[in-house]
């Protein structure tokens, strides 16, 4: 495989990760990474939670569910070996009354099956140990949970990349992609770029990019934002780490939680509402053609009938600083409305079905010398190098026939 060119599609932290992994166990491989933005990691990679996610939540036995148990350990690794601001603090997460026990019992199975350590069911005085303000009647304790500063590891990804030969071609938004000589060509706005294999990672235009390449978009990219409040620093006291709530399986999302931010700062959030442009990060931003391909989407229509109230709910949280706060208070009681600033804001790149349901595991989509990434939603930054590691065996696997 001497002088293989290897095309990543994406210079976030997936397609960061992906390149890293190419070159560590294809030396001799020339990779290149094509970044539409002026510089790397510019949307979901510096636009989420700054959380180290551990697989508790997700399906046994799943890609999600195998890349995160793997992948935060190596994230841990990886930023001890290159001196990453990041801490290993554990994560609560709290029944808020009785009828959430047996569901916070389930999840606590789900994660021993997954292969979490250190697992403990917690009282409301042991719980009220870690987490003073908690409210709840039970928790979970998660101890290999914590955080991470994530853009600071995209930056250290991208430096070794280079180091070790690649190269990352910024400005560069590709506009189409065509079989080559056994290979592709994607064509893209700083000039074209042939390649033994393609790998693509584009995140909110994922299945777009993979629709260059000759792919059905069987599944939608659907843009959903998240918003989030910080916590004034006279009342942070009130939270020391993470506080997650249990899912509730009527619901598509994860609900509103309290996060301890490695530069600083308690996080609550996020909310989820359906936004007018796949980068719409505030509730000015509209893109027509975003917005025009979600809405002709059948998935999205079915997936409104089925979560309509629940939608609704999510936008009247947007404009409503006080049932933001009494959603919150679920978690911890004593927190106010008034203890809550505007904070930040990001876009989740969530794969829909036609049929209108939320793709629930990372979906990779394989060609013949290509592999998209079509869905890697949360915790696609902590699974980075578990992902980037397994899109190198299939390179390799396949290059190798």
């Amino acid at each position: 495989m001497n002088g293989m060119r290897v095309a990543v599609v994406g210079g976030g932290i997936v397609g960061l990760a992906t390149a890293f992994r190419l070159q560590q166990r294809l030396p001799d491989a020339r990779v290149i990474i094509l970044e539409k933005e002026r510089q790397i990691a510019l949307h979901q990679s510096s636009h989420n939670s700054g959380v180290l996610h551990s697989g508790l939540y997700y399906k046994p036995g799943s890609r999600r569910a195998r890349l995160a148990v793997r992948g935060i350990r190596q994230m841990v690794e990886f930023c001890q070996m290159h001196e990453i601001r990041h801490e290993v603090c554990g994560k609560v997460v709290v029944a808020a009354s009785p009828d959430e026990v047996p569901r916070l019992h389930a999840l606590f199975e789900r994660g021993c099956q997954n292969g979490l350590t250190g697992l403990r069911l917690l009282n409301r005085e042991e719980l009220r140990e870690i987490e003073p303000h908690a409210g709840g009647v039970q928790a979970i304790h998660v101890p290999e949970e914590g955080i991470a500063d994530y853009p600071a590891v995209c930056e250290t990804l991208a430096g070794l990349v280079r180091k070790q030969g690649g190269e990352i071609i910024t400005s560069a938004q590709v506009t189409a992609i065509r079989r080559d000589a056994g290979g592709w060509r994607a064509i893209h706005t700083v000039g074209e770029t042939p390649c033994d294999f393609l790998v693509t990672c584009a995140g909110l235009h994922s299945d777009r990019v993979a629709e260059l390449a000759g792919q059905k978009r069987a599944v939608r990219i659907v843009p959903f934002r998240g918003e989030y409040y910080l916590i004034r620093p006279e009342r942070q006291f009130l939270v020391r780490n993470l506080i997650y709530p249990v899912p509730d399986p009527r619901f598509p999302f994860l609900g509103v939680h309290y996060t301890r931010r490695i530069l600083g700062g308690i996080e609550a959030g996020p909310n989820a509402v359906l936004a007018f442009a796949r980068e719409g990060y505030t509730k000015r931003d509209v893109n027509i053609p975003d917005l025009a391909d979600a809405l002709a989407f059948p998935g999205l229509w079915r997936f409104l009938a089925k979560y309509g109230s629940t939608c609704w709910d999510e936008i009247r949280r947007s404009f409503s600083r006080e049932l933001f706060g009494r959603s919150l208070q679920r978690l911890v009681p004593e927190i106010q409305p008034d203890d809550l600033i505007p904070g930040g804001s990001g876009v989740r790149a969530q794969a829909m079905s036609p049929e209108g349901s939320l793709v629930d595991d990372f979906h990779f989509v394989q060609d013949e010398r290509a592999l998209h990434v079509v869905n890697a939603p949360s915790p696609g930054a902590t699974s980075s190098l578990a992902i980037g590691e397994e899109i190198t065996a299939v390179v390799v696997d396949t290059m190798r026939k």
